[in-house]
């Protein structure tokens, strides 16, 4: 089976962390020819495989990636996600010291170090420096993956995007893609934009909506709900700071309210996550409950536990969502990818039912 096309799509990084690591690993992996088809929902999509991704920039601000190249930097503490690809090329690419802002939590500091990130004494990079290096590696695509909560910092890079007229996919939950005037002006530009927070491959949030369609459409009432979630990774370390999670806190919430049959009211719905757990690393569980009503208002509940490698699950959808915007850079088009960010995202511009987003994707895919 072929693990290459002939053609390539150059990927830039914003944030070196597990979610990073798990993708760059990922796309080393399937370009081996190992496995091509397990864990992928597209092995082709519009032409292209996972082995023509090529990370050609990367930004962090943790002094044990900065200037590594980004096959080793992934590799570095406080990633702590699964590695299942040990030989991963080198990039030729080393990682540049980005720029903080918001993206480092306050609290963090307080735990060891192999917790939490320890910032590089040196420079902070701006626009100028972050918009040449796009231009000069040739990036079709900008990754962010920065820090929950890291909202400053985000439109930080999404204003280098814009100006370097590159893609933008925002796997986190920080609302540019479906902001009406970021979205207004990433279309002004010519600039596609796939947004806002990544859908994991088989994640808490994913499982939620289908078991809340399915009630739907089997004519149970979904009176309440919650899904708690814990982890170890510097993810959920980082949401301690409860401020942080507002955007977070809506972006799953309203993933799970827009395929319900009814609304259902504030009280009666809790979705988030709960707690740091140090020893589970990169693991992530979920515990989630529904409670409802049966024919003749009996009622009925459905408890579920969900244990994930966090890092890897979002990795088989971020390589999707980097293709989908190289098709959307190469057709010309600008502003969000609807079908998309509508199946990738949990807080797109437009929220669909998952076979309504799949169908508008798997059509987004074959246009010529």
């Amino acid at each position: 089976m072929l693990t290459t096309s002939s053609r390539s799509i150059n990927v830039a990084l914003v944030g070196v962390g597990n979610c990073a690591s798990s993708l760059v690993q990922g796309v080393s992996h399937y370009r081996a020819g190992t496995n091509d088809l397990i864990g992928l929902m597209h092995h082709d999509l519009g032409g292209y495989v996972p082995g023509d991704i090529r990370f050609v920039a990367a930004w962090d601000v943790d002094r044990r990636k900065v200037g590594r190249d980004i096959s080793e930097a992934i590799f570095e503490a406080p990633n702590c996600t699964t590695v299942f690809c040990e030989t991963v090329e080198n990039t030729g690419a080393k990682v540049r010291m980005g720029c903080v802002l918001d993206g480092v939590a306050e609290h963090m500091a307080a735990y060891p170090e192999g917790r939490s990130f320890i910032v590089a004494d040196q420079a902070q990079a701006d626009k100028d420096e972050v918009v040449t290096a796009l231009r000069e590696s040739e990036a079709d695509v900008l990754m962010n993956y920065l820090p929950v909560g890291s909202q400053e910092a985000s439109e930080f890079y999404a204003e280098c995007a814009l100006e370097a007229g590159v893609a933008f996919v925002n796997n986190i939950p920080v609302f540019i893609a479906s902001d009406p005037e970021w979205a207004d002006r990433f279309r002004k530009a010519g600039v596609p934009i796939i947004g806002d927070d990544i859908k994991a491959q088989l994640g808490a949030t994913i499982v939620h909506r289908v078991l809340t369609d399915l009630f739907r459409k089997r004519g149970v009432k979904l009176d309440r709900t919650y899904q708690l979630n814990t982890g170890g990774n510097t993810d959920f370390l980082n949401m301690l700071e409860r401020k942080r999670l507002a955007s977070k806190k809506i972006s799953k919430t309203e993933a799970v309210q827009s395929v319900a049959a009814t609304r259902m009211a504030d009280e009666n719905i809790h979705v988030g996550p709960s707690d740091y757990v140090a020893w589970q690393n990169d693991n992530k569980v979920c515990f989630l409950r529904m409670e409802g009503q049966l024919f003749g208002g009996v009622p009925m509940n459905l408890e579920m536990r969900l244990s994930v490698e966090d890092s890897p699950n979002s990795a088989g959808v971020a390589i999707d969502m980097i293709r989908c915007a190289k098709l959307a850079r190469d057709r010309g088009l600008s502003g969000p990818v609807l079908p998309a960010a509508a199946y990738f995202c949990k807080h797109p511009p437009e929220q669909m039912t998952d076979d309504a987003a799949w169908a508008a994707l798997e059509n987004f895919i074959e246009e010529s």
